[in-house]
């Protein structure tokens, strides 16, 4: 792919170590949008199914993943999750179900028949990774754009997370501080590429958020991968994981279990 905005590599670079520590099995993404956070888990060994809403980002995503696909180590599945039925044998369910600036779409409801229905898909001791949006003093241009339906806070993550039968297992606030440094000027270029969005329903925002093109903000010239890459990133991925009991982080990921 191109060249990934900063906070986006940091995320991926978090996630990377995580990974490390679990042994790869199947996986169910919800919401993969360009496909960064699948091919993550491909290169660690995993296989498995996304599942999203837009016609668009199937197509995009079976195109990329067309290798993938024809080997059998990945299934595109164009639909809503929460409609899914759950494999009725352990066996053929999951080990872990992810999701990266999903849950943020949902109304209440949705998110708690969020959590339920991961479980439900989920083998016994499987886990649940989700990255969110973060600090609801943050609220802004892009949360309306996007079709958000809230910021979360660690509170409200471990609350949401005690209702539906899951239990928190690991937290982290990522991308501090550089994206809260880069967010006045990250509002702007959203308002100026994005602001059409605005009178469009909450489904709409949602669909198209896979694929946003907002010129330097998630979108950058090919010559500038000589500053924005993993290598380059590093000092501020150390940084991020030092600052990652931040309450300002503007990204949380969280990890959890079922409780039994």
């Amino acid at each position: 792919m191109g060249v990934l905005p900063p906070g986006t590599l940091l995320q991926l670079m978090y996630l990377d170590e995580r990974l490390r520590t679990m042994p790869p099995g199947r996986f169910i993404e919800i919401g993969p949008g360009s496909g960064e956070l699948t091919s993550r888990l491909l290169r660690a060994g995993w296989t498995g199914m996304v599942f999203d809403l837009s016609d668009e980002t199937i197509a995009r995503l079976r195109q990329r993943f067309a290798p993938e696909i024809a080997s059998g180590r990945l299934r595109i599945m164009a639909g809503d999750f929460l409609q899914t039925i759950a494999p009725a044998e352990a066996a053929a369910r999951a080990d872990l179900v992810i999701s990266c600036m999903v849950m943020e779409h949902l109304d209440d409801a949705a998110e708690s028949g969020f959590m339920v229905q991961a479980a439900k898909h989920l083998k016994k001791g499987g886990r649940l990774i989700g990255l969110v949006p973060a600090s609801p003093g943050h609220w802004g241009i892009e949360d309306e754009i996007a079709g958000h339906q809230r910021r979360y806070n660690r509170a409200a993550l471990a609350a949401l997370c005690s209702k539906t039968g899951w239990g928190l297992q690991h937290i982290a606030g990522l991308t501090y501080p550089l994206s809260n440094l880069l967010l006045p000027v990250s509002n702007f270029l959203v308002r100026r590429s994005e602001a059409r969005k605005l009178p469009l329903s909450a489904l709409e925002k949602t669909k198209l958020s896979g694929h946003r093109h907002v010129p330097f903000k998630t979108h950058f010239p090919l010559f500038l991968k000589i500053i924005l890459n993993e290598i380059t990133l590093l000092p501020l991925h150390w940084l991020q994981k030092a600052c990652a009991n931040a309450d300002g982080a503007l990204v949380l990921y969280f990890e959890a279990t079922e409780q039994s």
